[in-house]
C-alpha cells in the first residue's frame, strides 16, 4: 500500500558535473514535495560512484552501487532523467539499469525526462528507455518530457518546461497510488517467470 506522501527517486543520469537537466529536475521535485505528495531523493549519478556492471553482488562493490539499488526498490515511483548522448539514453545510465534487479522495477510507475540539443533525438532517448523498462515490466508513464536549450532561459527551465515537468512527476505520483496492491496487469516479465 502506497502512503502519502509517495516515495519517488529520481536518478539523473549524467556523468558531467550538474546542469540544466538536474537544475530542471531539482526544481520539480522541489515543487512535488512543497506540495506533501511526495517524499523525493535524488540520485545524480556524477555523484556517486557506480561499479561496472560485471555480476558481482552489489554488497561486494565498496561504492555507492548497493546504496543506489536499495533506494531504487525501495521506492513506490522512479523517474529517470538522461541527456541524450548519440541518440540514446547515457552509458552510466545503462550501467546502473544494468546492476538494478527486475524486483525493483516490476510493476513499478516510472517517469522519463530527457534532454538533447535539439527536438531531433526527442525519440532516442524515450524509445531505448521504454525497450529496457519493459525487460522491468515496470509501468512506464505514457508521455515522457523532452527538454532542449529552447526550454531554458538563463539556465532556468521556462514556464512550459516546469509544468511539464510538474505534470510528469504528478501523473506518476498518482499512477503509484492507483496501482498500489494491485497485481501486474499482465504476464511477469522473462526474467521472472518461473523455470520449467
Amino acid at each position: 500500500m502506497v502512503k502519502d506522501p509517495i516515495r519517488l527517486v529520481t536518478v539523473v543520469g549524467s556523468a558531467t558535473p550538474p546542469g540544466r537537466l538536474r537544475r530542471a529536475v531539482e526544481e520539480g521535485l522541489a515543487r512535488a514535495e512543497a506540495s506533501g505528495g511526495a517524499a523525493t531523493r535524488l540520485i545524480d549519478l556524477a555523484d556517486v560512484r557506480i561499479a561496472p556492471a560485471d555480476g558481482r553482488p552489489p554488497e561486494q562493490l565498496g561504492d555507492d552501487t548497493a546504496d543506489v539499488l536499495a533506494a531504487i526498490a525501495a521506492a513506490d515511483a522512479v523517474v529517470l532523467a538522461t541527456p541524450v548522448y548519440r541518440g540514446s539514453l547515457t552509458g552510466v545510465l545503462k550501467n546502473l539499469l544494468d546492476h538494478v534487479p527486475v524486483a525493483a522495477l516490476e510493476g513499478t510507475p516510472v517517469g522519463i525526462v530527457a534532454m538533447g540539443a535539439t527536438p531531433h533525438h526527442f525519440l532516442g532517448a524515450e524509445r531505448h528507455l521504454r525497450d529496457v523498462l519493459s525487460f522491468f515490466g515496470a509501468l512506464v508513464a505514457p508521455v515522457a518530457v523532452y527538454l532542449t536549450s529552447s526550454d531554458f532561459a538563463d539556465g532556468e527551465p521556462i514556464a512550459q518546461a516546469a509544468d511539464d515537468l510538474d505534470t510528469l512527476l504528478a501523473n506518476v505520483a498518482a499512477l503509484a497510488r492507483a496501482t498500489a496492491g494491485l497485481p501486474l496487469g499482465g504476464p511477469r516479465p522473462l526474467p521472472r517467470r518461473p523455470k520449467p
